[in-house]
């Protein structure tokens, strides 16, 4: 009997995680996606999504947190594993947190699941089993991430520049010192609980009398009682604020690369370390340059005389225009490359290349007298003076000399 079925069996009860979607379903992922195909389907629907993109649009936001949540569990390892042997119970804060594991033994002569028995009957009753580990409300927490969009133009992608970024973030109440209680007054601890956050209770279930913990209803889990909460954060300790910050975008970053801000996320709890602000680059196309990887390509056209007898042209590149000598009987299409003329690339000193591609344009809006001209210089012309006409003709003739 698996641990899904051992649950329904015993509580006889609805599902309340039917109503989530299956998380590939949600990236639009098969169940044997690699992690960079996770990784780039999450990076697009979030980007889609994202409410700075969809302002006042609640489905938006609604999907931007649905794929959050998707992302968080296939992006890893351990939680896609657990996810995969047992669904959204298997990863469900509210039914465990961990999951149930995998394995032959059993309990009681139940076989088909395994792992820390307390686990399970944590996940079936909502408490810790036996009254054994619980976290301490009064730990200190991390702050949670922040993740934002910017967009910036082909060329400040290609030297880096500084970005003002506006974020919403919680940030330690500053009346109250983040303890929550008003001025005066510290926060006591509960005498339900003991400052633990939990309460031992005893269940009757099908297995016997099964002891566990739950949360704490007089402190609500927090193991303190504020009785004169601050007026600012009401008692949360922190409060939200929006605040524009400079960000340093590096030389080289890349359309839909992400860079990590440390310690630009929210507040921690009860001291804890602040989280991270990451920051995803969309960047403008340009309308002269191309890039690839840290390598520039552009087009430059060229005209009829210049493609025959060579010339000095310029050439636009991301530090400015350089002149370059092309030679006599340049054909159309025909790339050369400017080494080093490229984007820097990222953390290292050393740059890609630009190419550029030649196009010879053939002029139009001849008067008659540029024409008869025209047609005197094709006159003076033979078969010596087009080679690769020459060549293609005589391939021509060979194949239906074959025949």
């Amino acid at each position: 009997m698996s641990a899904h079925m051992l649950y329904y069996n015993v509580t006889k009860g609805v599902n309340p995680l039917a109503d989530k979607r299956d998380y590939y379903e949600v990236l639009g992922v098969p169940k044997t996606a690699s992690e960079d195909e996770i990784k780039k389907a999450y990076r697009a629907l979030a980007k889609k999504y994202h409410p700075d993109l969809n302002p006042n649009d609640a489905t938006a936001e609604s999907k931007f947190k649905e794929v959050g949540e998707a992302y968080e569990v296939l992006s890893d390892s351990s939680k896609k594993e657990r996810y995969d042997q047992f669904g959204h119970a298997g990863v469900d804060p509210s039914y465990g947190g961990g999951g149930y594991a995998g394995g032959g033994g059993g309990f009681g002569g139940f076989g088909g699941f395994g792992g820390d028995v307390s686990d399970i009957f944590e996940s079936l009753f909502g408490g810790s089993f036996g009254g054994g580990r619980s976290a301490n409300p009064n730990a200190p927490r991390r702050g949670q991430d922040i993740t934002k969009n910017i967009n910036i133009s082909f060329m400040d992608a290609c030297k880096g520049c500084k970005a003002d970024v506006k974020i919403e973030r919680m940030e330690g109440c500053d009346d109250c010192g983040g303890s929550g209680a008003a001025n005066g007054s510290t926060p006591q601890t509960c005498p339900e609980c003991n400052g633990t956050g939990q309460v031992k209770v005893t269940q009757r279930t099908p297995f016997g009398a099964i002891s566990s913990a739950k949360t704490c209803t007089r402190c609500s889990g927090k193991g303190k009682i504020i009785s004169s909460p601050c007026m600012k954060c009401h008692g949360a300790g922190r409060v939200r604020i929006t605040k524009s910050i400079t960000i340093d975008v590096p030389a080289g970053i890349n359309d839909s690369q992400t860079m990590q801000v440390r310690g630009q996320g929210d507040a921690g709890v009860n001291s804890g370390p602040a989280g991270d602000l990451n920051v995803t680059v969309s960047v403008r196309p340009d309308p002269i340059f191309e890039r690839q990887g840290y390598d520039i390509y552009c087009d430059i056209p060229i005209t009829y005389m210049q493609a025959t007898l060579g010339d000095e042209i310029t050439v636009p590149t991301i530090d400015g225009n350089v002149k370059y000598e092309i030679a006599e009987a340049t054909q159309n299409g025909t790339t050369f490359r400017l080494r080093g003329k490229g984007v820097k690339k990222l953390n290292r000193s050393d740059r890609g290349d630009q190419y550029v591609k030649v196009y010879v344009e053939v002029p139009s809006n001849l008067t008659k007298k540029q024409k008869d001209a025209l047609k005197d210089f094709e006159a003076s012309l033979n078969e010596k003076n087009y080679q690769k006409r020459q060549t293609f003709f005589n391939k021509i003739k060979d194949a239906f000399q074959e025949k």
